[in-house]
């Protein structure tokens, strides 16, 4: 037998890569996740956009621990005044202590005891009135003509002053004979309305008088005056079907000063604000 016979056979395996195709796909998941974010971070910018800012604060409490912290060191009846930190059954206290319900004397020089219970009760009632209110507005809709009509003189909104009932002229239909404070007979029907309405809520008022700007420039303004007058009538209205005067806190006249429509001198800029008050704290 040959040498040559007796030789190792040896196979080579050549790998062969193919040109073009795709090199991973890692980059396609790292844009979707991309996408994703910027998707989420828009849809929360437009939500911000888009909520009250009573919705935002009911939003904020939720996520707002309430956790009772005692701010003296010592001289309590076990750390956080015998509260556990997981409390759910105690709010957290302003002042510098005292995180009893119901404290004795002495708990009670150390801090303000239940001060943050008053402004929650207080809350819930101001939250109550706004709510009866705005029910009340929304049952008008498709109540009469005449109440269709009215309400399109109508828009609200809540601040942290309370809640804004905004009466503003239309083209058309202005709620005062011009350049005087004479109520126009949409006015009036408003008038009773709201008088109805408020009677079902123990809030003080407040009313607040605005008109567009003057064409020109003059010396002597009539704006202030007018704007002033425009809500003493309102205030006469109001009173005239049965809103107690004590309930009206303040009239005011901010003249032109404060706008809501880019044109100041748009009709839309003439209005009267009843703003509903929180109760005091």
């Amino acid at each position: 037998m040959s040498a040559k016979q007796n030789a190792p056979i040896i196979i080579k395996k050549k790998k062969v890569v193919a040109g073009g195709g795709h090199h991973g796909g890692a980059w396609k998941v790292a844009y979707a996740d991309f996408v994703t974010a910027m998707m989420a971070f828009f849809l929360l910018m437009w939500l911000i956009n888009a909520t009250t800012e009573k919705q935002r604060k009911g939003v904020a409490d939720y996520f707002n621990p309430t956790i009772p912290v005692n701010r003296v060191s010592g001289g309590g009846d076990g750390a956080f005044g015998g509260d556990s930190i997981f409390s759910e059954e105690s709010l957290a206290r302003n002042g510098i202590g005292a995180a009893m319900r119901h404290p004795t004397d002495a708990e009670r020089a150390r801090g303000d005891a239940d001060a943050n219970t008053d402004d929650v009760h207080a809350e819930a009632a101001d939250a109550a009135a706004i709510a009866a209110v705005q029910d009340a507005l929304s049952a008008l809709s498709g109540e009469s003509m005449v109440a269709e009509e009215a309400l399109r003189h109508i828009v609200t909104r809540v601040t942290d002053e309370g809640l804004i009932i905004e009466l503003f002229d239309l083209p058309d239909v202005p709620l005062f004979a011009p350049e005087t404070a004479d109520p126009a007979p949409i006015l009036r029907e408003l008038a009773q309305m709201l008088a109805g309405i408020f009677a079902l809520v123990t809030n003080d008022l407040a009313i607040n008088g605005h008109l567009a700007s003057q064409s020109v420039v003059v010396a002597d303004n009539p704006v202030w005056d007018l704007s002033g007058r425009r809500a003493d009538a309102m205030r006469g209205l109001l009173e005239s079907h049965g809103i107690t005067a004590k309930r009206i806190q303040r009239i005011s006249g901010f003249a032109d000063r404060k706008q809501v429509a880019a044109n100041p001198m748009a009709v839309r800029n003439n209005r009267v604000e009843l703003i509903l008050l929180r109760k005091a704290r």
